[in-house]
């Protein structure tokens, strides 16, 4: 069980005394990927916002999606699926530079995505700025911080964060990069990289 602290403030880098970074660090296809950066999320909440920050080393790093809900997993890119219930689960996808996706699904294929206006509330802050480029290649680190709104998520109406119950797992890929990688927080027991498979989320609990 991973406990999301309850914080004041908003859009931040979360310190470790606030929240413990956990490792996203299950390479579940390490034979056909052995490449594996070192990434860390720490998530915290302040009532109406849940709150997370990545931190990300890694040799390549590309950020040539131009659009919110458009390939971000392609570029470098950090990931946090979240389930409240059996209706379904959410995928916020985060690239480096902060572009955006979020869908909400039962299944992979039969996705709802968000609209631009909730698209619009989700706040990002990143360490590389907002430009787009190409894959850059040596001793690459780079930091996300996010604040997504309870009123993201959009099939359910949350009044507030505190005391929720939820299951979830957080990822880092970069499926088109030279050195493409698919990490996971909780392992992940499947034959080929999928993200989209809530029976591997772990337990997390809003305080």
């Amino acid at each position: 069980m991973l406990k999301i602290p309850k914080i004041k403030g908003g859009l931040r880098s979360i310190t470790t005394a606030e929240a413990a970074p956990q490792p996203i660090g299950c390479n579940n296809w390490a034979a056909e990927y052995p490449y594996a950066p070192k990434a860390t999320f720490a998530a915290a909440h302040n009532g109406t916002h849940l709150l997370l920050t990545f931190r990300v080393e890694e040799e390549c790093t590309a950020a040539l999606v131009t659009e919110d809900n458009g390939p971000v997993w392609t570029d470098s890119a950090v990931e946090f699926f979240i389930s409240f219930d059996d209706t379904g689960y959410y995928n916020f996808e985060f690239s480096c530079i902060g572009k955006a996706l979020l869908g909400f699904r039962k299944t992979k294929p039969d996705v709802i995505h968000a609209g631009a206006d909730v698209m619009e509330t989700i706040r990002r802050e990143s360490s590389l700025g907002t430009a787009n480029f190409a894959e850059r290649k040596g001793d690459n680190r780079w930091e996300l911080n996010v604040a997504i709104p309870a009123t993201a998520f959009f099939a359910h109406h949350f009044a507030t964060l505190d005391g929720i119950k939820a299951r979830a797992n957080v990822y880092k890929c970069g499926d088109n990069l030279s050195k493409p990688h698919f990490l996971s927080w909780q392992p992940i027991r499947t034959e080929k990289p999928n993200f989209h498979v809530p029976e591997f989320f772990g337990d997390v609990e809003f305080e």
